[in-house]
């Protein structure tokens, strides 16, 4: 069997080996490092700070991966990072520009904007556009349920957040953006 089809449980067991630490720990980020960038890229916008943010919880993973405990899914602990590592970096840019998190939803509408390939009749850019109009809570909602397919279950996990809460929130979501959609 080859390293990239071990299993969650098989790579967190070579981790907690010295000898195989470094090798199970690249064929677990190899693993989830696409869903991972995808789902900070959505909250972050632009490719840079999504590489950044991905990097930050690289490294929280190393540190912390000996310490899971396998009370929940391996990768329901790597989006809670990834989530928590988000909200870290939009928090330490609102405190950056010191404006409200109008201008920086506004600012992350306009880094979409200037994409070259933006064309606001396409969609998918006004899909985008939609999404930065809501709040942090729904956005990250919407991506998980919309773009990872994430069973509420596994979403209440990782938000630690009540499944009832979190459909309500993916509700509300799906009409703003509707409402976005047909009025822009």
């Amino acid at each position: 069997m080859s390293v990239n089809q071990l299993s969650d449980s098989e790579l967190l067991v070579q981790f907690r080996q010295p000898a195989s630490r470094e090798r199970a720990y690249t064929s677990l980020i190899r693993k989830y490092q696409e869903k991972l960038y995808w789902h900070i890229r959505r909250m972050v916008v632009e490719h840079e700070d999504a590489n950044d943010v991905l990097q930050n919880v690289l490294i929280r993973v190393w540190n912390g991966l000996e310490n899971f405990r396998e009370d929940s899914q391996l990768y329901t602990w790597l989006y809670r990072i990834a989530t928590n590592e988000c909200l870290t970096y939009l928090e330490q840019q609102k405190k950056k520009a010191v404006v409200s998190l109008n201008d920086v939803e506004t600012g992350l509408s306009n880094k979409i904007k200037a994409d070259k390939h933006f064309d606001a009749n396409r969609l998918e850019w006004k899909l985008q556009l939609a999404i930065q109009q809501l709040p942090e809570k729904q956005k990250i909602v919407f991506s998980l349920r919309y773009y990872d397919e994430m069973p509420y279950e596994e979403m209440s996990r990782v938000l630690d957040t009540s499944e009832g809460a979190l459909k309500a929130s993916y509700h509300h979501a799906v009409k703003k953006i509707e409402d976005y959609m047909l009025n822009h």
